[in-house]
């Protein structure tokens, strides 16, 4: 069994506190390596590998054997296991100059092992969970590797089929459709490529978001004009409502912000995901923009923009209207179909971390009077666009 540096920097405090000790002429730990030098069918347990000693001295102790008459009782020396539950991890090997040991000694050795025990459990614990991160890593980079090959054939399909629909109006913006989809998943297989990368940026400290925003590869460069992520995402709602047999309704006009677009496109595509998923078949969605406002006496407009999915379903509870922004939760409406209680935690932690502010509003005509007298509303104030370089 082998201890981590941590342990070992804890185990040399441990053993240094026997400085004081005239009566203590050694003291050893040994942790278990099961099946070193053992002989088949011996049950008098693994071998013992010495890991640290006080005092500290030049010799190297071997590792006591099960068969080792190191381990049979003597006058001036004691064992101490080190033993979890069932399962013996190591011990404590005491010499002393006499016996029987005064009770401060006694006190002291028996902290000194159950410090030890504990700090062994949380070293092997750390050892199986880096063991099975490392498994786990390596079996999703295989699987990574495997989703780029047919990932690669549906583009090269929707290529062949883009070159044959070339005059064809009404087919052509769904294979273009289906090709930015494929773009999209790229994007998420070199994001989960990446996690864990030693040149991955980590967040620390105070600045720490209690939720997981978008891997860096996820997050757009600063300045991107957002029409032109809005653009597939109103694409995919208009097939998914013509599939759905529902209204679907377009921003009347494209919104001239720009900003990080990237996470800003995430969080539309969760709210128009909840929308489809959620709402009521038969039922109408949309997005709605919402300019900045242009005072009389003002040259350029005031504001920020406001971008609005809406549904014409049942209206949210209202028991349920702030707790559906927490991670993990599900509403009602949401108990009979698939998800994590994700979507509404991440969009609003991404609103608040470009600057913005994602909030419920009912009914949905309360944000514009064209809008539905019934539904649900999920507004999303963005904060002042970059500017136009």
């Amino acid at each position: 069994m082998q201890v981590s540096k941590r342990f070992s920097a804890l185990l040399s405090f441990q053993l240094a506190q026997f400085a004081d000790r005239s009566d203590v002429h050694s003291v050893v730990v040994y942790v278990t390596e099961p099946g070193t030098g053992a002989e088949p069918g011996n049950s008098r347990g693994p071998s013992l590998v010495p890991i640290g000693q006080w005092p500290i001295t030049s010799r190297i102790l071997p590792a006591v054997e099960a068969n080792s008459t190191l381990r049979a009782p003597a006058e001036k020396r004691r064992w101490l296991p080190l033993r979890h539950q069932n399962v013996l991890l190591g011990a404590i090997q005491v010499e002393t100059l006499s016996v029987p040991w005064p009770e401060g000694l006694g006190q002291r050795l028996q902290a000194v092992a159950l410090c030890l025990t504990e700090a062994l459990c949380l070293d092997l614990e750390q050892q199986q969970l880096q063991q099975t991160l490392r498994r786990q890593e390596a079996e999703l980079n295989v699987l990574l590797h495997q989703l780029r090959n047919p990932l690669a054939a549906l583009r090269t399909f929707g290529q062949l089929l883009l070159r044959r629909l070339d005059q064809d109006g009404q087919n052509r913006p769904l294979v273009e459709g289906l090709l930015a989809e494929e773009r999209q998943l790229n994007r998420y297989i070199d994001a989960l490529s990446r996690l864990g990368s030693p040149d991955t940026p980590t967040v620390s400290g105070e600045t720490a978001q209690p939720l997981l925003l978008l891997p860096p590869a996820l997050i757009g460069p600063e300045g991107e004009p957002l029409r032109e992520w809005l653009e597939p995402l109103l694409q995919r709602s208009a097939a998914t409502a013509s599939l759905q047999g529902r209204p679907w309704h377009p921003p009347a006009c494209m919104p001239s912000w720009r900003g990080d677009s990237g996470a800003v496109a995430e969080i539309l595509a969760n709210l128009l995901e909840n929308a489809f998923r959620y709402s009521p078949p038969g039922t109408a969605i949309g997005l709605h923009c919402q300019p900045p406002c242009k005072p009389l006496c003002q040259p350029l407009p005031q504001g920020p923009w406001q971008l609005t999915v809406w549904d014409a379903g049942e209206p949210i509870a209202v028991a349920e209207r702030e707790a559906i922004f927490e991670r993990g939760f599900r509403g009602r409406q949401g108990q009979t179909c698939a998800g994590t209680g994700l979507g509404l935690a991440l969009a609003r932690d991404l609103a608040r971390n470009l600057g913005g502010e994602l909030s419920l509003v009912l009914p949905p005509a309360a944000i514009a009077p064209e809008l539905p007298d019934q539904g649900n509303a999920f507004c999303l104030r963005l904060p002042a666009s970059a500017p136009n370089h």
